[in-house]
């Protein structure tokens, strides 16, 4: 009789905030008993221990989706909604959102754009479910006025069509978020002063300006004018609040966005370093 040695597979499993954890080898011991005649050959094995075969977990959320949603729910009508503040331009309409499914699908729509560069990584529709869970609450809490802020999540619609009924999911095509904001004492753009530590707001009119974030429009609605007249839809605004100018920070390298914004009349401020992103961008304004 002898003994043979062999050794669990090693697993890694994954946590949704993307730590590992590693399980150690553990050694378990065979002893196999042969017996042999003229006739037959018979292998019996007594394991000491039983073997589990297992498989690498696939991360998932405890809460992949608000649960008060509803995913088939209707585009309300023009009727419905009564606004009258909103830009129609070829099949769209650019408004502020109103539902909290339209706030769900802007914020699925930044997920895959975040994201649309790393299609072949791992349990990517993992992490697309979280990113958009993180910023549907995320808007929800800037609805709140955080900071003195007055924020708007704004989305661009399908126009209704007669005898044709679509979900807002399949209705949303592009978002973008804007917030009227205060410079701090002595400012002249926003962060021009941001590395001093005691610096007040200052909350008069003529300090007051509009930021333009989180821009993003649906692969297949794309090459449609969509994201030039939400920033319009912005412009008139912050025109209408009585609110000057709007600020937007870009990229460096992002050179489709920089040709739109400066199409639309967007200047160059300054070049700033984001420490959040680590790269450079530039920060650009508009004059209303």
């Amino acid at each position: 009789m002898s003994t043979v040695s062999i050794y669990r597979t090693e697993f890694l499993t994954f946590s949704t905030h993307g730590s590992m954890r590693r399980r150690k080898l553990q050694r378990l011991s065979l002893s196999p008993a042969v017996k042999m005649d003229s006739k037959s050959f018979e292998r019996v094995k007594k394991e000491e221990s039983s073997i589990q075969l297992q498989t690498s977990p696939i991360p998932q959320l405890e809460n992949p989706r608000p649960s008060n949603l509803r995913f088939d729910r209707l585009q309300p009508s023009d009727q419905e909604l009564d606004q009258d503040h909103r830009l129609e331009f070829g099949r769209f309409v650019a408004r502020e959102a109103v539902l909290d499914e339209e706030f769900w699908t802007a914020a699925w729509l930044r997920a895959e754009t975040h994201w649309e560069d790393r299609p072949g990584e791992r349990y990517v529709d993992n992490f697309k479910r979280q990113f958009a869970e993180q910023e549907f609450n995320a808007i929800k809490r800037r609805y709140s006025g955080q900071h003195g802020q007055t924020y708007t999540c704004v989305v661009t619609v399908r126009k209704e069509e007669r005898n044709v009924k679509r979900t807002v999911l399949k209705s949303v095509v592009g978002t973008l978020d804007f917030s009227i904001r205060h410079l701090l004492h002595g400012e002249s753009f926003p962060g021009e002063r941001e590395k001093h530590m005691f610096c007040s707001i200052s909350r008069t009119n003529l300090n007051k300006y509009v930021y333009v974030s989180n821009l993003c429009v649906a692969k297949s609605a794309r090459r449609q004018s969509i994201a030039s007249n939400m920033l319009y839809f912005v412009i008139e605004s912050a025109r209408s609040k009585g609110v000057e100018p709007v600020y937007v920070h870009v990229h460096r390298n992002n050179e489709p966005a920089l040709e739109l914004y400066e199409k639309i009349g967007f200047e160059m401020v300054e070049m700033a370093n984001s420490q959040l992103l680590k790269q450079e961008m530039f920060l650009l304004c508009f004059k209303t």
